[in-house]
């Protein structure tokens, strides 16, 4: 038994709260089945299932549409002398409740990257109660290694062409100060798209395809980002950027394939969310104070769970696409009132008043991320760490649970 404390370091936090984060899963799923959606999928899997998008998505297919659904992650597990990470607290949480209410569920814990992974959640679709027929890929990853290759590719996050010095936020001590990404070399930037880009979800419609486990009508979502114009060297026209142009040409790609037989391929523009994932990307993070703060001021904050239900109710239809053949679901991000507003706020933000301009509620909402700050919960009190850090009992509803990492 630990008490569990909040370790920020460089946008990470390094420990998590297990009683924290089951609760914060716990709000998401009621949520979620109050503002449920009957034109949902039938069968659905998300790779990339533990945090962030992919978890809000796997909810709400879950519980809002009352979708089977196959979770694929990857996390650290507990010890007794440290938590694991909030990921894994989260997808074991998830588990505990779709068992709890007698939803056909499987998942399978290893790397998305690897043939293996795919092989084993092509074994657990057959036991599905029909065929896929919603596949989303939300994966953020520092590494891959190419399964044909055998090499394993690092993602970096860096300017293209020359270096890029902007402001940037700390989170660790609420801090802005200038930050220079550098210019990465073209090695990086191919490696960034190996790692970011389309390539792994590519393979993985076409693993699932040629198995047979793919509905006629199955559609496939992966995300994007545009973001603000003025900081597109950050990212749109940096790596990262790169790489969800990869992205979406991808989609473009796999439309064409699955089109002519009822099914579609989207990139889904993402708001600029509070994640773990995007928390560690530095310039950005300012971005996103300042937009959470001008965003609080018109209403609520929007959240990964309220994206979720957002493009679940675009792929309900036909969804209306921009000129890329994006979903955009950054509309309320990139309001023009919204965006002078931040645009005002970045010529005059500093580390004395970040935190009145959205830095405390973007705090908190990342901690949160980590299960920490959720009401309700005794922080003085010991947990045990290990809580979750064995499969669920197996429901008569659901296949093996699969436990490797």
């Amino acid at each position: 038994m630990m008490i569990v404390r909040p370790l920020l370091r460089r946008g990470v936090c390094l420990t998590a709260h297990p009683d924290g984060c089951a609760e914060r899963v716990r709000r998401d799923i009621a949520r979620a089945a109050a503002a449920p959606s009957a034109a949902g999928p039938s069968v659905a899997l998300v790779v990339g299932s533990s945090s962030g998008l992919g978890l809000a998505a796997r909810i709400y297919a879950a519980f809002g549409c009352g979708a089977a659904t196959v979770g694929v992650y990857r996390g650290r597990p507990a010890t007794p002398q440290r938590t694991g990470t909030a990921g894994w607290y989260n997808a074991r949480a998830v588990r505990a409740e779709l068992d709890r209410a007698g939803l056909w569920a499987s998942d399978v814990v290893g790397d998305a990257f690897a043939d293996d992974t795919k092989r084993r959640v092509i074994a657990a679709l057959r036991t599905a109660p029909g065929p896929v027929d919603l596949v989303i890929h939300s994966l953020a990853a520092a590494r891959r290694t190419d399964p044909v290759t055998g090499r394993t590719h690092h993602s970096t996050i860096a300017a293209v062409g020359r270096p890029y010095t902007e402001l940037s936020y700390d989170v660790t001590d609420g801090s802005v100060r200038r930050v220079t990404l550098p210019a990465a070399s073209p090695q990086q930037i191919a490696e960034t798209v190996s790692v970011m880009g389309g390539d792994d979800w590519q393979r993985w419609i076409e693993a699932l395809d040629a198995a047979g486990v793919l509905a006629p009508h199955v559609r496939t979502v992966a995300f994007t980002y545009v973001g603000p114009a003025f900081l597109a060297r950050s990212y749109r026209l940096g790596t990262l950027g790169v790489a969800k142009r990869h992205v979406e040409r991808t989609a473009a790609r796999l439309h064409a394939t699955l089109a002519p037989r009822g099914g579609a391929a989207y990139a889904a523009a993402a708001s600029a969310l509070i994640t773990p994932a995007s928390a560690v990307i530095p310039i950005q993070s300012l971005y996103t104070v300042l937009l959470t703060g001008a965003l609080a001021e018109r209403g609520p904050v929007r959240d990964p769970l309220d994206q979720a239900r957002d493009l679940f109710a675009a792929l309900a239809g036909s969804p209306a696409c921009d000129d890329a053949g994006r979903i955009r679901l950054d509309g309320a991000d990139l309001d023009p009132a919204v965006q002078a507003t931040v645009r005002q706020r970045w010529t005059s933000v500093t580390s004395d008043n970040v935190a009145d301009l959205g830095g405390d509620e973007y705090r908190a909402r990342l901690l949160a991320a980590y299960g920490f700050g959720i009401p309700g919960i005794d922080y003085h009190r010991p947990v045990d760490p290990m809580r979750f850090s064995f499969a669920p009992a197996a429901a008569a509803t659901s296949s093996p649970f699969s436990e490797e990492d």
